[in-house]
C-alpha cells in the first residue's frame, strides 16, 4: 500500500488556482476595449466608438485583471517555493 505524502495537497492545490486564474486572467485582458489593434480585434472588437474617457466598468474591470494577475504571479510564487523546498514531494 503506497501513502500519498502529505504535501502533495498543497501542490494540487496551488496548481487548480493557477489554472483557474491563468483562465480568468485571459478571458479579463480579452474583455478589455479595443485600444488600437491587439487581441480584441480577434473577437470582434475592431470597431471603435465615439466614447470617450473610461467608464466605471472598464476601470472596474482594469482592477479584476490587476486583482486576477497578482493573484496568478503569487500561485507561481507559490508553486517554485513548494518545488524548491520539498522537490521529493513534487512527484508521485
Amino acid at each position: 500500500m503506497t501513502l500519498v505524502p502529505l504535501l502533495t495537497w498543497p501542490i494540487l492545490t496551488v496548481s487548480i488556482l493557477l489554472s483557474i486564474t491563468s483562465v480568468a486572467l485571459a478571458l479579463f485582458i480579452l474583455l478589455h476595449k479595443n485600444r488600437g489593434g491587439g487581441m480584441s480585434d480577434l473577437f470582434g472588437g475592431g470597431m471603435s466608438s465615439s466614447m470617450g474617457g473610461t467608464s466605471v466598468a472598464e476601470r472596474n474591470l482594469d482592477r479584476l485583471t490587476i486583482i486576477v494577475g497578482v493573484l496568478w504571479f503569487g500561485c507561481i510564487l507559490a508553486l517554485l517555493a513548494l518545488y524548491r523546498y520539498f522537490p521529493d514531494f513534487g512527484t508521485l
